[in-house]
């Protein structure tokens, strides 16, 4: 069958450019097969990169109709059907496929992009085992079964950059370190070799730059082609900071538990309360009460600010599930 593609194409310092190749190809072939007969058949320059052609070393990584997927591992076939339908085969106009480079990455040419800040981020969350402070033992550390299946799921990633291409979080904030580096980040908090948990999860804890940056968009759930579900490791990270005496109390701490409390109390957010508790600290924070004054005040001219609070209907109902969750988890 005919296809046409749709190749966003880019040179640095300039404008991209849609360029449109007409292919014939069967509904099994990838994405890769097509961009390889493209460069072998019409065009030489286009750029793009590839490697092991079996969804191991994550090189081809792309936009593909508006998500970051596998070149290698998508077919033809099945993208037609998510556009068109079932009916896609049959239909009598010509069906498209945009390709497009990975987001939040500049490009360097084509499809290919600059991983330096996906690189970096990972770095920065140390995503190595750290025995320092331990006497070097006279065999390697050994891990019982139970501990190292802990490490199975996030051990499957392939650094291939999709999560990070997709994320909300890292487009608004560029100090974010991203879904993948924390992923890499919640295997070191969980592997019983490492002896600096302590420190790590005050490092991830750190304003918007770690966990709490996440948007909770689930995009990086969505497109991970490995099944890490870097979302899920991001909330393990939360779960262990929260349980965690040792992690200093922050605004980001403050404003999951004072949210869950309020919730509690009165089936929805008594906005009053949760501004003086999370941003003041409970009349502790000076800086945080005298930041959110202003706010206050032009709310309470325009008639916006709360004076009373009224629980909502079924208030006790919500609370017994929010404990009942919560005693799942402990």
């Amino acid at each position: 069958m005919q296809v046409i593609f749709k190749v966003i194409r880019q040179n640095p310092n300039s404008s991209p450019q849609v360029q449109s190749y007409q292919l014939e190809v069967e509904a099994g072939s990838t994405i890769l097969d097509c961009l390889n007969q493209i460069k072998w058949e019409q065009d030489g320059t286009l750029a793009f990169r590839k490697n092991c052609r079996n969804t191991i070393c994550g090189s081809c990584a792309m936009r593909i109709n508006g998500r970051a997927a596998l070149a290698c591992k998508e077919n033809i076939g099945s993208e037609l059907k998510q556009i068109y339908g079932e009916d896609c085969c049959n239909s009598s106009i010509t069906p498209e496929i945009t390709i497009a480079p990975m987001g939040n990455m500049p490009v360097i040419k084509d499809l290919v992009v600059d991983m330096s800040s996906f690189w970096n981020h990972l770095e920065a969350v140390e995503p190595y085992i750290s025995t320092g402070a331990r006497i070097i033992p006279e065999r390697e550390f050994l891990q019982t079964p139970e501990e190292r299946a802990k490490l199975d799921r996030t051990g499957n990633c392939i650094m291939c950059g999709a999560c990070y291409s997709d994320c909300n979080g890292r487009e608004v904030n560029l100090g974010f370190v991203g879904p993948h580096a924390l992923a890499k980040a919640s295997r070191m908090v969980a592997d019983s070799r490492d002896d600096t948990q302590d420190r790590r999860l005050e490092a991830y804890n750190k304003g918007t730059q770690g966990v709490w940056g996440c948007t909770r968009c689930f995009n990086c759930n969505a497109v991970c082609p490995m099944e890490v579900a870097p979302l899920d490791r991001i909330t393990e990270i939360k779960q262990e900071i929260l349980a965690n005496e040792d992690v200093p109390n922050s605004r980001q701490i403050r404003h999951r538990q004072v949210l869950v409390e309020l919730v509690k109390q009165g089936g929805w957010i008594d906005e009053r309360a949760f501004g003086l508790q999370v941003v003041g600290d409970y009349f502790r924070d000076i800086k945080g009460l005298l930041s959110i004054a202003p706010l206050g005040l032009r709310m309470l001219i325009k008639g916006k600010f709360p004076l009373t609070f009224e629980a909502s209907e079924g208030t006790e109902e919500v609370r017994s599930l929010i404990e009942s969750v919560q005693a799942e988890t402990r």
